[in-house]
């Protein structure tokens, strides 16, 4: 049975950073694209970064290439989202997904599989 778990959301100022986790079970991460998507409220879920062997450097969107960095713990079967120079508009609930139907990133929900239950990111003064 394959279960992502997220953590390490929270309250930051702007400028503050935060590592979110993702753990996954019953699959290794190193094997299939793993992707960040977030939620703001009010709005629709948009992925964030993703990763995937097959590509050859991973995926960032617009609004946080620079500041995140997406990378993989194969030991601990964790993938990690270092998220840097935070902003308000970062703030949104996190969610880790993976895909075991494409063996590339997609931007698209409906292209992955599994969902962990989210984490909760708040970025303000």
């Amino acid at each position: 049975q394959v279960q992502l778990v997220e953590s390490g959301g929270g309250l930051v100022q702007p400028g503050g950073s935060l590592r979110l986790s993702c753990e996954a079970s019953g699959l290794p991460v190193d094997y299939y694209a793993i992707a960040w998507f977030r939620q703001a409220p009010g709005k629709e879920r948009e992925a964030v970064s993703c990763v995937s062997d097959n590509e050859r450097n991973p995926f960032y969107s617009d609004s946080v290439k620079g500041r995140f960095t997406i990378s993989r713990n194969e030991a601990k079967n964790i993938v990690y989202l270092q998220m840097n120079d935070l902003k308000p508009e970062d703030t949104a609930v996190y969610y880790c997904t993976v895909t075991v139907t494409y063996y590339y990133c997609s931007n698209l929900e409906r292209h992955y599989d599994y969902w962990g239950q989210g984490t909760q990111v708040t970025v303000s003064s």
